[in-house]
């Protein structure tokens, strides 16, 4: 997914919080075959950033973020990469 919407400036980041260990976060990305970069987040203070929106208790949340660096969309599971393109192509469009 991130070759193909690189050029339209689209930018993935992974943030590991609360449960999840460290130690496990290369496991899941090579699971998952994630090759976007990930930030540690043990104490959830960046993942607060997005209070109201996504709650820090969440296993897992996707959201996308427009040009203008407001929350367009949101899954709080985990996407494929249908479920994940139907969340982005409005987005993209935009322009």
């Amino acid at each position: 997914m991130t070759q193909d919407t690189k050029d339209q400036g689209l930018v993935f980041l992974d943030i590991y919080t609360g449960n999840a260990s460290q130690r496990n976060a290369p496991t899941f990305k090579n699971d998952y075959g994630i090759t976007y970069p990930s930030l540690w987040d043990p104490d959830a203070q960046q993942l607060l950033r997005f209070k109201g929106t996504v709650s820090p208790s969440t296993i897992h949340s996707t959201i996308v973020i427009d040009r203008e660096g407001r929350i367009a969309a949101r899954a709080l599971k985990t996407l494929n990469k249908a479920e994940l393109r139907a969340l982005l192509d409005p987005v993209l469009k935009e322009g």
